[in-house]
């Protein structure tokens, strides 16, 4: 780590001698929060905070968003239950340079391992969801209650050991900031490229592309759709939960087609992880997802390890209307044999998604 990121944990830890009465956290939580940046310094594994150390603001800044001393929260991640929340706090390294650390779970209701001993790709994309915005809300002030539109998100595994035991506990996330868009002082939209370590090893890279609207603006345009906000979508009937590499029902987000190619998207509303919260259109996690899942059905004996994903969003997927998923192989100049995704509304995309199968040897 640089001279200038060390610079910036000292003050952070410095910090919290400074507080006054009203701002001072407890002096155990001062002291998890002390001990794990220097924990970081020396490029070790570190305690994970406690739950409410990360979860209650401890003051108010003159900044929209509550910061509080560079911790995640599930307001700046939008992830109100914590078992769905992976960063756990953030350094600035430099302008528009960020190190998050964050914590992969060994075992989770939905980012489950696979039988292999795999960790979920798909916790990378989720990572880099939580991440941007956390950065967003925090470093870049935009308010909480604004809108992100996510229009592009990609990952890629780095390393054939990307197992539970190699990608779990503490991770390391590297975030750089470009083609940062402001409009009279308020961000509108950044690319972020993150890199996934853990004790220096590469296990994953990741990209996304962001928009951010306010919440005047987003309320104007989608007010008609706001209006259905809660209201039961029906469940059809899923497709057999091996065939998508899933073990629950409750996760399987395709069901089958009697009248055309491919398959209808399944919207469980109840889903404690897809839609964690009410939402007035589908959640792009249920998209990814659902292309993982297409995928998986096409590939013989349904073992499909979803290596890299590279998904564009062209528009809302709204959840009163049929969306269509339809999936093919193709070959990639640069990947080789890939699976080509595409959810369609009203016979327009609503996203199209690249994936491959596998970790090219770069040796």
């Amino acid at each position: 780590m640089s001279d200038g990121a060390i610079s910036v944990v000292n003050r952070l830890v410095e910090s919290y001698a400074s507080l006054n009465a009203a701002q001072e956290r407890s002096d155990a939580t001062a002291r998890a929060v002390q001990a794990r940046h220097s924990a970081l310094l020396a490029g070790q594994p570190a305690a994970i905070p406690a739950e409410n150390s990360a979860a209650r603001p401890a003051y108010r800044t003159d900044s929209p968003v509550l910061t509080p001393d560079g911790l995640a929260t599930g307001e700046l991640c939008h992830r109100p239950d914590p078992e769905d929340r992976f960063p756990l706090d953030w350094l600035r390294l430099a302008e528009h340079r960020y190190l998050v650390s964050v914590n992969w779970p060994a075992a989770h209701r939905f980012f489950a391992p696979r039988p292999d001993g795999r960790q979920d790709p798909l916790i990378v994309a989720e990572t880099t969801r939580q991440a941007t915005m956390m950065l967003a809300h925090a470093e870049f002030g935009v308010p909480i209650g604004d809108q992100f539109v996510m229009r592009e998100l990609g990952y890629r595994i780095e390393s054939p050991d990307f197992t539970v035991h190699e990608a779990s506990g503490t991770i390391d996330v590297v975030v750089e900031c470009s083609d940062v868009q402001l409009r009279a002082g308020r961000l509108v939209g950044m690319r972020v490229d993150l890199r996934f370590q853990r004790l220096g090893r590469l296990l994953a890279t990741s990209m996304g592309v962001l928009f951010c609207t306010s919440a005047r603006v987003y309320n104007r345009l989608r007010a008609e759709r706001l209006t259905a906000v809660g209201r039961p979508v029906p469940l059809l009937p899923a497709v057999a939960p091996h065939e998508t590499g899933r073990a629950d029902r409750e996760d399987v987000v395709l069901a089958l087609s009697k009248h055309r190619p491919g398959w209808r998207l399944r919207l469980n509303t109840a889903h404690p992880t897809l839609f964690a919260r009410p939402n007035d259109h589908v959640p792009g996690m249920v998209l990814l997802e659902a292309a993982r899942q297409a995928a998986t059905v096409l590939t013989p004996g349904h073992d499909f390890h979803a290596a890299s994903m590279r998904v564009a969003f062209h528009k809302y997927c709204e959840l009163a209307e049929p969306c269509w998923i339809l999936a093919r192989h193709d070959t990639d100049t640069d990947q080789g044999a890939v699976l080509r995704v595409q959810g369609l509304q009203q016979e327009e995309p609503v996203f199209t998604a690249t994936l491959g199968g596998a970790v090219r040897d770069k040796g």
